[in-house]
């Protein structure tokens, strides 16, 4: 579903990814892994669009998206929570979840991807009318992966979704990615928590100074030695 190949990119003429080269297939979740400044919301944003590659390719469902503008790429299928949730606080949580489908792919379908989000996010049914910047932190994280769904992407990237949560929010929230791949949604994970992410992965990359350390299933990730280093510079 989706491919880079040999990514270079960064920000200002400095180079923060270099010749990066990953795959996510159909149905998967794929983690990927790293410490702080890895480079790992470097590289969703390339794929969101929001930072330009200077060199490389990605392909999304076999077309070269590598040019193409942000917004076309969430139209096209691409979708991204962004780390921090970003809701918008004063805008009520059904104002919030109709913004994410206001794409031209996910417009005519807002009615019917609302009820399905709500079903699957029972509490935010319960606060649709209340502020985003009133809700827990837990509860604006499933508002921002609401939010996400209500584009109607295939490929769904999260990053850093369990970052100041409490663990019993944590857990909730990887439930919902659980269920999520089950309803047959593509994942791209992107988590500093390890041993959760190699718990629901299928499949893990592990970054180290913008740079591919460590790729495979998540067993084999988790015994490589090299993940030690990426995560401790040991």
């Amino acid at each position: 579903m989706l491919e880079l190949r040999s990514i270079t990119a960064g920000y200002d003429g400095v180079d923060v990814l270099h010749d990066v080269s990953i795959t996510v297939q159909p149905g998967e979740i794929v983690g990927l892994l790293g410490a702080n400044n890895a480079g790992k919301s470097t590289l969703i944003n390339c794929v969101s669009g929001i930072v330009p590659a200077s060199k490389g390719q990605i392909l999304f469902e076999g077309r070269d998206i590598t040019a193409m503008p942000a917004k076309q790429r969430v139209a096209a299928g691409i979708v991204q929570v962004p780390e921090g949730r970003l809701v918008f606080p004063e805008m009520s949580v059904r104002e919030n979840l109709l913004l994410g489908g206001l794409n031209p792919t996910a417009k005519p379908h807002r009615p019917v991807e609302l009820e399905r989000v709500l079903e699957m996010l029972p509490r935010l049914k319960e606060r649709m009318s209340q502020d985003a910047g009133t809700l827990s932190g837990g509860e604006q994280q499933m508002l921002a992966i609401g939010r996400g769904l209500m584009a109607r992407g295939r490929l769904l990237m999260l990053d850093e979704p369990s970052l100041g949560l409490a663990p019993l929010f944590v857990q909730y929230i990887f439930e919902i990615i659980d269920q999520l791949k089950a309803a047959g949604m593509t994942i791209l994970l992107v988590e500093q928590n390890l041993n959760l992410t190699l718990k629901h992965a299928d499949r893990c990359y592990v970054l180290e100074r913008g740079r591919i350390a460590v790729e495979g299933v998540a067993d084999a990730v988790r015994d490589d030695p090299r993940t030690r280093r990426a995560y401790l510079g040991l």
